[in-house]
């Protein structure tokens, strides 16, 4: 490691613990992510031609993780990106465009356009990738899609993947339907319940270990874990994992109120708070208005796009719950389907809804009107199985409860 790269990583490491103590009523813990973890990787990347697979939160400190491995004289060929783009510019769903990263004149290949997997053409100059993306800890969250199609691409071509770890803030519980094979889709891949409780960089060793890439191949996988982490780390993102996931509360939230983006209800998206409300026109319950309206690069044709919602604000209620166990909270999607003024159209007819919940048992279960309680009960053998499952494949210390 050069002097330079000494001096990179001293000013990374100083930079990281201000913002960490920022947060300080979040986590106690003074830590390193993987990526801030430079002299257990950078002798790797000597004389490596590099591909990088990283967003707006791949960073060391304040600085951008590709800026920094290129001032340490790392050959970064090219750049791969996922869903949002490089920089995290675009909104949900919309197609990523391949081309230039404008600060660095590198090549970017988009993951989130024409192909969602690598093809062999664009590894062809590639000797390691290093994958470094900021993941919020749900199976409908497209980044471990991502994971996946990078490490079986590398996998049919000879190709190293170093996954750089990070925390993930909804690491201290497991929750949800796992899914079934018959959804399967890119916000769904593996058979995992909607929070399965680990880091990244476990579950890129739970998708090789399980074998579930392509024809049971495996990766040639390095993780590169945190220093100073356990499961029971709380840990509030120094980044915004995404243009509507602006917030710890929204974050928090996120698990939930995700399943709505399958109905005809609103979670927010085109206001200033995204995934801390939900409501739609003609709802017959809450006691909150919002309006979504337009907004560039983050959501430009929201749901009721300049349509008065009722509903619920969630903000203080996610406050209060943060620092509590997790919990996947089903009474919001209940309430919205029992408030809905036509129940026949509250599911998308799209499927969509099937889809993110990784089942069509819970769409069912609430169209019969089942209880919460009911519903939760019917999840746990499964979620019993997975706990056990995973296991073998934790890098840290610490209790994940099934609620």
């Amino acid at each position: 490691m050069t002097i330079l790269c000494l001096m990179v990583l001293a000013v990374g490491c100083a930079q990281n613990k201000s913002a960490e103590q920022s947060v300080a009523a979040v986590t106690e813990t003074v830590l390193r992510t993987g990526a801030e973890c430079m002299e257990k990787y950078l002798p790797a990347l000597e004389g490596q031609r590099v591909a990088m697979c990283g967003n707006q939160t791949s960073v060391v400190g304040k600085t951008h993780l590709v800026d920094t491995l290129l001032s340490c004289n790392v050959n970064i060929v090219k750049l791969f990106c996922p869903e949002h783009g490089f920089r995290g510019q675009a909104e949900a769903g919309a197609t990523i465009a391949s081309g230039k990263d404008p600060l660095t004149g590198l090549p970017v290949v988009s993951l989130y356009g024409k192909n969602k997997k690598p093809t062999a053409e664009q590894l062809q100059n590639v000797d390691i990738v290093l994958f470094d993306l900021q993941d919020v800890g749900c199976r409908f969250y497209t980044y471990i899609s991502t994971l996946h199609y990078v490490m079986e691409a590398a996998s049919e071509n000879g190709v190293r993947v170093v996954v750089l770890d990070r925390p993930n803030p909804n690491v201290f519980y497991i929750d949800g339907p796992v899914l079934d094979s018959h959804y399967r889709s890119f916000v769904g891949m593996h058979p995992v319940p909607v929070v399965y409780g680990m880091t990244i960089g476990e579950y890129a060793q739970m998708i090789n270990g399980e074998k579930w890439l392509s024809n049971g191949v495996q990766c040639d996988l390095t993780v590169i874990p945190i220093e100073g982490y356990t499961h029971e780390t709380r840990y509030q993102l120094p980044v915004a994992p995404s243009p509507n996931l602006q917030t710890a509360e929204a974050i928090y939230l996120y698990p939930s109120l995700c399943l709505f983006e399958g109905t005809n209800v609103s979670v927010g998206r085109g206001t200033d708070y995204p995934f801390e409300m939900y409501g739609a026109p003609g709802m017959k319950a809450g006691d909150y208005q919002f309006t979504p309206h337009a907004i560039p690069g983050v959501s430009e044709n929201p749901p009721f796009k300049n349509q008065e919602c009722r509903g619920f604000s969630l903000h203080d209620e996610a406050q209060q719950k943060m620092g509590e166990s997790g919990r996947l909270n089903l009474s919001y999607l209940i309430t919205a389907y029992q408030n809905s003024p036509d129940k026949q159209k509250f599911f998308l007819k799209n499927g969509f809804f099937d889809k993110l919940a990784g089942t069509v048992h819970l769409r069912e279960q609430i169209e019969a009107g089942f209880s919460e309680e009911h519903i939760r009960a019917s999840w746990y053998p499964q979620l019993k199985q997975f706990k056990e499952m995973r296991e073998k494949y934790l890098l840290y210390e610490g209790e994940v409860e099934i609620p």
